[in-house]
């Protein structure tokens, strides 16, 4: 992730950073959110996360994939159809996530109002 090169020392000694490094991102995060209705080809995913580039998606997924929190079921068609969905380790994440979710969902105005009410000193200040 964002170029850097992981430590494996550093991982194997702190499994809390290892494992937040990956699962603490916004992509997965908003990737898993969208998981939880059921299974989801790419592009529904796509079109349900708009802002996320392919190349960025097809990365979290196999992310998450890698990590043992989502399944990837291929289907022999023309074209191949690809679906993704959660494992119960990737269950058992999202029931942790979801209260993060709630809290940013319920709390997004008041959020919003702190960054104007802090950011609105200093242009007092740098005038």
């Amino acid at each position: 992730m964002g170029g850097q090169k992981k430590n494996p020392e550093l991982q194997k000694a702190c499994p809390v950073r290892d494992v937040l490094d990956r699962l603490g991102d916004r992509w997965t995060v908003l990737v898993m959110s969208e998981l939880q209705s059921g299974t989801l080809r790419f592009s529904e995913i796509r079109k349900r996360v708009m802002d996320i580039s392919p190349r960025m998606l097809a990365q979290t997924l196999r992310n998450l994939e890698q990590d043992g929190l989502v399944k990837r079921d291929v289907y022999p068609t023309v074209p191949p159809k690809v679906e993704y969905t959660f494992t119960s380790l990737g269950e058992s994440f999202y029931e942790r996530v979801k209260a993060m979710i709630d809290w940013a969902a319920d709390n997004h105005d008041a959020v919003r109002a702190a960054r104007e009410r802090y950011v609105a000193p200093e242009a007092h200040h740098a005038k």
